[in-house]
């Protein structure tokens, strides 16, 4: 077993306090760099550094990064949300870390979309109905997996499709 124990810390961001969304970090108790190729393969990374390793999933709606020393979860709705994810992490860290030798490492991130593209699907009204000041704004949490296409309240018919659809190539809907 590589990861056997943490310890949790639950955040609001201080920044943003009226924000209803929690964010979790696990302090690993080990150090679990070795198997980050490993899960950047079995559960198709969103996005990969080599040094430091770190591996961001998206998730169920949530960016979860995974470093050494450190997972770090946002956009959760309470502890609870929290701790079965951690868990989960848990578990397949150890379940990949067992069967590495199964497994062809990748040390290489997704594709990822153009802020541009998403743009132009966007109806570019800056109508703020999404909670951002501007759709480049949004465009580029899109980019980032943070947005979808059902977070733009004006986005309707066959532009909220396309924008699905687009997204959809990155494992983003």
């Amino acid at each position: 077993m590589l990861l056997e124990s943490y310890r949790k810390e639950i955040i609001r961001p201080e920044c943003r306090p009226e924000a209803q969304a929690l964010q979790c970090i696990a302090h690993l108790d080990q150090d679990i760099s070795g198997v980050i190729p490993y899960l950047n393969s079995v559960l198709g990374g969103f996005q990969y550094i080599k040094d430091p390793p770190c591996v961001t999933f998206r998730v169920h709606g949530k960016l979860i990064a995974v470093h050494s020393k450190k997972i770090c979860v946002n956009a959760l709705r309470d502890e609870e949300e929290g701790d079965k994810i951690i868990e989960w992490l848990k578990q397949e860290v150890n379940s990949t870390w067992e069967r590495r030798g199964e497994i062809e490492p990748s040390f290489e991130g997704a594709p990822k979309p153009k802020v541009v593209e998403i743009l132009k699907l966007l109806p570019r009204t800056n109508c703020r109905e999404c909670g951002q000041p501007t759709c480049m704004v949004f465009a580029v949490q899109a980019a980032e997996g943070g947005k979808g296409a059902e977070d733009c309240p004006p986005l309707e018919g066959e532009p909220k499709a396309k924008l699905a659809a687009y997204l959809q190539q990155f494992k983003f809907e």
